[in-house]
């Protein structure tokens, strides 16, 4: 079943990524490079058509000794808590790179391409790997081309927005590099062997102070990625200051790599800590969507307007992952979906207009119904799904989100609901400024609505919005298997705290004429 195909999946982009430098006509660099972000997108629909939705374990599994000597391999599979992230990854890469074939960008377009396409192999690999030692390579590759892709074709203070993105997520990733170094010498002491294969490293006892502070490193390089208030400060910059392209990818994608660590490593690795640890991140998260939705609705420049909105909007998959029960984590993944979707389409949007105005002040807008009556059709449907109105993809996942959460601390919830409000206030304010009212702006009228390449842009967007708000089952059907096998561990660790905190309780009760008490705290 395996066959090579996640290998090909991995690589295609990085054999057409060093394919494109070999070209210099810049049309054939713009269609190559579509070509090439084709056939990973291929693949990707291959392998969920041929996907077992009924089986909660790794498929298409490839595994090779690559270093023995250290216990490294290639080791790689897909589970339902990847298969839609990579299927996202696929279709977002060939629609910012048609994108920006348009026009978007103008000056050095086939170095452009060659560090998409390498962002995409850095993406998929992070998703696929297995064995830590390739999760960390690949984490660490996908670092470099959106260095260089903010810091070349961004805007502004790109420079500065580069380095900081940069030097947060490198100082985050350090701290992981020494919790899985001291996770392999762990496997080696109890198990006399050296392997960075996640399944074994799963099975590793630690002792409680130990497991706390791996969690910790972890938990702090995911939390960078996420980003969770209030390692959150490098994402505004980032957003704002990269290209259209840097931005979808950005927020479509690279944020979820926090998301998915904290699904796949720093949970099931150390069960206990994390379910400990609940009400601390939960609290976090409610933060971050109160203060994301505050700090947005007070930003003049659009973009980055959607910038801060991704904090809190990523503050409720956080919400979802720490409700730590099956309807909280299947709405994390969900709106981990609908944020790639919906705000990676934002980011299109947004792109689209500042190539005919050249700014994205707010105050600049207004009125542009008028003139340009599809972008602004456009714009409302995905504006609508972004704040989660029902029969659109974010409805869907906020609401499973909720029930997880009201199931796990109430509270939570309460102070979440609004966040949802705030949301839709920005948003609706933030459309009602820009496509209402007089036209203020000669310039606004003259303007043209979209194209042909950017309605075909905007087309698969619009109907994936419509599809995961209709039809959420088959997507949800195939993570249920693989998030209840990694909720097992959880809750296999939350007993055994209620079993200690129980006895903890019956040592504190006298001893003498209290049977009855101690025999009803032992059943």
């Amino acid at each position: 079943m395996s066959g090579g195909v996640l290998t090909a999946l991995i690589f295609l982009p990085l054999i057409g990524a060093l394919f494109i430098l070999m070209q210099s006509e810049e049309r054939a660099i713009w269609n190559s490079a579509f070509i090439f972000s084709l056939l990973p997108l291929a693949l990707s629909f291959y392998v969920l058509y041929e996907f077992n939705p009924q089986s909660a374990d790794y498929q298409f599994v490839e595994q090779y000794d690559w270093i023995p000597t250290f216990g490294i391999s290639y080791h790689i599979g897909i589970d339902g808590i990847s298969l839609f992230l990579v299927l996202l990854t696929t279709i977002l890469i060939s629609l910012s790179i048609l994108y920006s074939g348009g026009g978007d960008i103008e000056e050095r377009p086939r170095e452009f391409c060659f560090f998409m396409l390498v962002l995409e192999t850095g993406l998929l690999g992070t998703l696929l790997s297995i064995d830590l030692f390739l999760f960390y390579m690949f984490w660490e590759v996908m670092l470099i081309p959106m260095y260089f892709l903010i810091g070349i074709w961004g805007h502004g203070r790109r420079i500065y927005a580069a380095i900081k993105f940069v030097l947060f997520t490198m100082v985050g990733s350090l701290l992981m590099l020494v919790g899985i170094l001291y996770l392999v010498y762990q496997a080696h002491v109890h198990f006399n062997r050296t392997s960075f294969d996640l399944p074994l490293l799963y099975q590793v006892p630690l002792t409680a102070s130990e497991a706390r502070w791996l969690f910790a490193a972890f938990a702090v390089a995911f939390a960078v990625k996420v980003p969770m208030w209030p390692l959150h400060t490098w994402l505004p910059d980032a957003h704002t200051n990269a290209p259209t392209a840097g931005s979808v990818i950005l927020a479509g994608v690279m944020l979820k790599m926090g998301t998915y660590g904290f699904l796949r490593f720093a949970i099931p690795l150390f069960p206990t800590v994390a379910v400990e640890a609940i009400p601390l991140f939960m609290a976090l998260a409610v933060v971050g969507i109160i203060y994301g939705a505050l700090v947005a609705m007070m930003q003049p420049d659009i973009k980055r307007l959607i910038a801060y909105s991704s904090v809190s909007h990523l503050g409720f998959v956080m919400l979802g992952i720490f409700a730590l029960n099956p309807q909280g984590i299947d709405g994390a993944i969900y709106q981990m979906l609908n944020h790639g979707v919906s705000t990676g389409g934002l980011f299109l949007l947004i792109g689209m207009i500042y190539m005919r105005r050249h700014t994205r002040e707010i105050s600049e807008f207004g009125g542009l119904w008028k003139s340009v009556p599809v972008y602004a059709a456009i714009f409302m449907v995905v504006m609508l799904s972004s704040i989660g109105l029902p029969g659109l993809n974010g409805f869907v996942g906020e609401f499973l989100i909720m029930l997880g959460a009201f199931i796990r601390i109430r509270l939570a919830v309460v102070i979440a609901v609004v966040g949802v409000i705030l949301e839709a206030l920005y948003m609706l304010w933030t459309y009602e400024r820009v496509m209402f009212g007089p036209i203020v702006k000669a310039v606004n009228e003259t303007i043209s609505d979209l194209n042909g390449r950017e309605i075909a842009v905007m087309v698969p967007v619009i109907a994936l919005m419509l599809f995961m708000g209709l039809f959420p089952r088959p997507i949800i059907s195939r993570m249920e298997p693989s998030v209840t096998a990694m909720l097992s561990r959880a809750n296999f660790a939350e007993a055994q705290l209620e079993h200690e905190r129980q006895l903890k309780r019956i040592a504190t009760l006298p001893r003498l004429n209290h049977e009855p008490e101690i025999a009803a705290a032992i059943r």
